[in-house]
């Protein structure tokens, strides 16, 4: 019997040893699991965050991108995509600004660059030439909002970095703005990635050398985006202990770098040495001379603009600022001292407040992760009324301006001899955009706006004189027969001031165009095209 037990007591023995065995090479395998996971952890990052994240959001912008197809300033396309389409294919139109030297090439340079890419691959048709940038932009968007993302998550935590994510990505200005070809736009993504490397208390990526590079960058593109980063950089240079390294071996040598560069891409296409960001600032900072294309009350932005960029976020970005720790009073500051900045010039635009949108979502992030039992409300509340807002404004409202230059394209594409047909697009001036969405050339023609910059006390425009009286301006340009345009362009509003001339030169009206359900001022609800016809032969 002793013998049994102690038999036993070894064969139990034998299999509590496998049993440690089996455990300890577990562990080791678990171990190896892990280090293996650890080194194949970057292949599954892409922006330094998880990749289905990245996929995702560059997915949204893209569908984004397709989801706005509507006009919402003149610039989007005129300080461009049109000066884009005049230094690669030689001809188009620059508009005063580029003769005045107001504007820098060093943007327009991004798609250039893309609209020589499809020509040498004998891609460059018109459809190409529109959407190419925008999803361009879009990519760029999305990775603005990734950075955004990345830089909560290391102050914070990833549940509240999670609710900043989702603000950024429904909010309907952003939705509406972050893949148009506009300077306020790539000021925007620059001002949000740079921030990432901006040195706020908690952040693990400050950098110094990245965030004044991109700043410059942008600077060189828009150089009001000096407005939003003046609280900031006073900030970090406050708490720099070596202040002189900081400004002259990387704020110096980096603005020295970019701006070097700027120069000679302005000289390559101006012809001359010149400072454009001094030209454009004077213009539109010191002599105000922007106050020409209109001018808004001092409140302007404290009661129409910032409430409207914002929207529906507005309640909880007010519930944001209470809650916020000390540490974003810089973002709180910076988002007030812009506003300020600008409201105190005459001509003030939703647009020019979108830099700090971004900063904006932060604090609404910050009151969606502190709500308990209203939280599920909130989010469908913002969700909803954002997307039927963006849907409407992005798919809807002013569309007829861009869907009007598909009927101008079917005539080049018609027409054997291009030069046969013509083009006057009698609207406010740049209603619409030009070559980069037509491609072919075709003799067109608008009405033009240009600012007095000689003093001139009564000063009245190509625009403003046709506007004085339509139909006397019609007969007085066009006495001669020969030289109407085959096809006229007009919104709505200006039909019965211009009937007679229509009736008289034998224009028929050949295609309606939706345009928007809120028309105002010299803008109509649709637009029309009239076509010349003699004898019952299309002219055109």
């Amino acid at each position: 019997m002793e013998r049994e037990g102690g038999h036993r007591r070894l064969f139990f023995r034998g299999l509590q040893d496998r049993s440690q065995k089996t455990k300890l090479r577990k562990r080791k395998s678990a171990l190896y699991v892990r280090s293996q996971e650890a080194s194949l952890g970057p292949r599954g990052d892409l922006l330094g965050e998880n990749i289905y994240l990245v996929l995702f959001t560059i997915a949204l912008r893209m569908f984004n991108c397709f989801l706005v197809q509507t006009s919402f300033v003149p610039d989007e396309y005129w300080q461009s995509l049109e000066v884009a389409h005049y230094m690669v294919f030689n001809y188009g139109y620059l508009t005063w600004e580029w003769t005045e030297k107001l504007r820098g090439y060093t943007y327009p340079l991004i798609f250039a660059s893309i609209y020589k890419i499809l020509h040498l691959l004998g891609k460059d048709n018109v459809q190409l030439l529109i959407w190419v940038p925008r999803l361009a932009q879009a990519l760029l968007s999305a990775v603005a909002d990734v950075k955004l993302y990345s830089l909560m998550k290391q102050l914070e935590n990833r549940e509240l970095a999670r609710w900043v994510f989702f603000c950024q990505l429904c909010s309907w200005f952003t939705w509406y703005c972050c893949t148009r070809t506009l300077t306020n736009t790539m000021e925007t993504v620059l001002t949000t990635i740079a921030l990432f490397y901006y040195p706020l208390e908690g952040s693990k990526s400050m950098n110094s050398v990245k965030y004044s590079s991109l700043l410059a960058l942008a600077f060189i593109i828009r150089p009001t985006v000096v407005i939003p980063w003046i609280p900031l950089l006073a900030r970090h240079f406050w708490q720099e202990r070596k202040k002189f390294d900081l400004i002259l071996h990387q704020f110096l040598l980096v603005g020295f770098v970019t701006l070097g560069f700027s120069l000679v891409i302005d000289r390559i296409f101006i012809g001359q040495w010149t400072l454009v960001q001094f030209n454009f600032l004077q213009f539109n900072v010191l002599q105000n001379l922007g106050a020409f294309y209109g001018s808004h009350p001092w409140h302007w932005y404290f009661s129409q603009g910032f409430p409207v960029v914002v929207g529906t976020h507005l309640p909880f970005f007010i519930h944001g600022c209470f809650l916020a720790p000390k540490r974003y009073r810089v973002l709180l500051v910076t988002i007030l001292w812009t506003v300020l900045v600008y409201s105190m010039m005459s001509h003030k635009e939703f647009r020019f407040i979108y830099p700090v949108l971004p900063f904006c979502m932060v604090f609404c992030g910050y009151s969606l992760n502190h709500l308990k039992i209203w939280k599920k409300p909130a989010v469908s509340f913002l969700l909803l009324s954002n997307m039927l807002l963006a849907l409407y404004i992005g798919l809807v409202h002013q569309r007829g301006t861009l869907d009007v230059m598909s009927h101008v394209q079917e005539l080049c594409n018609k027409s054997h001899n291009k030069s046969s047909a013509s083009v006057f697009v009698i609207m406010p001036c740049h209603s619409t955009p030009y070559y980069s969405h037509v491609h072919c050339p075709l003799p067109m023609r608008f009405l033009q706006c240009p600012p007095d910059l000689t003093g001139k006390t009564h000063y009245l425009d190509e625009a403003d004189e046709f506007y004085l009286n339509p139909l006397n301006w019609l007969y007085k340009e066009f006495h001669n027969n020969s030289s109407l345009p085959t096809h006229l362009i007009i919104f709505s509003t200006l039909e019965k001031e211009i009937s007679a001339f229509l009736i008289s030169r034998s224009y028929e009206k050949t295609a309606v165009v939706f345009h928007t359900h809120l028309p105002e001022g010299r803008t109509g609800s649709h637009i029309y095209i009239y076509e010349r016809k003699l004898r019952g032969k299309n002219n055109g």
